[in-house]
């Protein structure tokens, strides 16, 4: 019997070892978070027309790639951009689930205050010196819940910067976001 027991327990031990190390390694490679891509698509739109007024809303669409085995719903929240250290525009971004492996479009409006950025003494400057570029920073946090399994949920905030880049020649907006989250 002290025997049978004895080989029940190493027998017991070794798969109890086994099933560690195969969670440890999946947890540490396959379900290790990885940050989400989040790219800003903004309409092309004409700073040197007659009819721009001081504060206008544009349409745009932000694309949130999760490449997580997890899902994130995030809450209602605010995206500022800024021009030198003062803020030009608001972005209102609705709570949204983000499924595990997918991509989602998120579409808005963002506010700009026009008259806030070609008021900053910075601005005309940047415009001679830079060929009719200026650059904008946009930053977001999303905080919500990552959910694995869909049992497990951990609170998270995903944070966003994106640089922008206005060409007032051609009309052209370009942008280039980097994004990370963290865990609590």
């Amino acid at each position: 019997m002290a025997k049978g027991l004895k080989t029940c327990l190493i027998i017991s031990s070794v798969f109890l070892i086994i099933v560690t190390i195969v969670i440890l390694t999946l947890i540490l490679t396959i379900f290790k978070p990885k940050d989400p891509t989040i790219s800003v698509s903004l309409p092309h739109f004409n700073l040197l027309s007659p009819n721009i007024t001081m504060n206008m809303t544009l349409g745009m669409v932000i694309t949130i790639l999760n490449p997580n085995y997890g899902s994130f719903k995030y809450q209602n929240s605010i995206g500022y951009v800024t021009y030198h250290d003062t803020i030009v525009g608001n972005i209102p971004i609705e709570s949204q689930l983000v499924p595990a492996r997918s991509e989602i479009n998120v579409t808005t409006n963002a506010d700009f205050m026009v008259g806030q950025l070609i008021e900053n003494p910075k601005f005309w400057s940047d415009i001679v010196n830079n060929g009719m570029v200026f650059n904008l920073t946009s930053t977001t946090e999303l905080p919500g819940k990552a959910i694995v399994l869909k049992y497990i949920k951990v609170k998270a905030i995903a944070y966003c910067s994106c640089h922008i880049s206005v060409n007032i020649t051609s009309n052209g907006v370009d942008s280039n976001c980097i994004s990370r989250i963290k865990f609590f």
